[in-house]
């Protein structure tokens, strides 16, 4: 999953970076104007970039605490199955030792 996530990122900026590339070379805007643009352009990106990686890290915290929740439920099912099975094995040698 993170690889897909990683990959999209990486077209985005590659798009990003080509799309600001085929604006400078065919801006009918004057130097400012384009700079002006671009420096606008870039805002918008990191911004995007921003509020991506943040929703991830929250995505992320979100599946770390569903897991270790898993984990404890697991974990507690698993001792109480291993308590169950260690009083099922030593019931059946107590009612044994009485017929000694």
């Amino acid at each position: 999953m993170a690889d897909n996530v990683g990959s999209k990122v990486t077209y985005f900026l590659v798009g990003l970076g080509v799309g600001a590339l085929v604006g400078i070379l065919f801006a009918p805007k004057s130097g400012e104007e384009t700079r002006e643009f671009l420096a606008k352009k870039a805002d918008e990106g990191k911004d995007y970039a921003q509020k991506k990686a943040r929703e991830l890290r929250e995505r992320a915290d979100e599946l770390i605490e569903r897991s270790k929740e898993i984990a404890v439920s697991k974990k507690d099912s698993i001792t109480a199955a291993v308590e169950a099975g260690t009083r099922s094995v030593s019931a059946p040698s107590r009612s044994l030792r009485g017929f000694d």
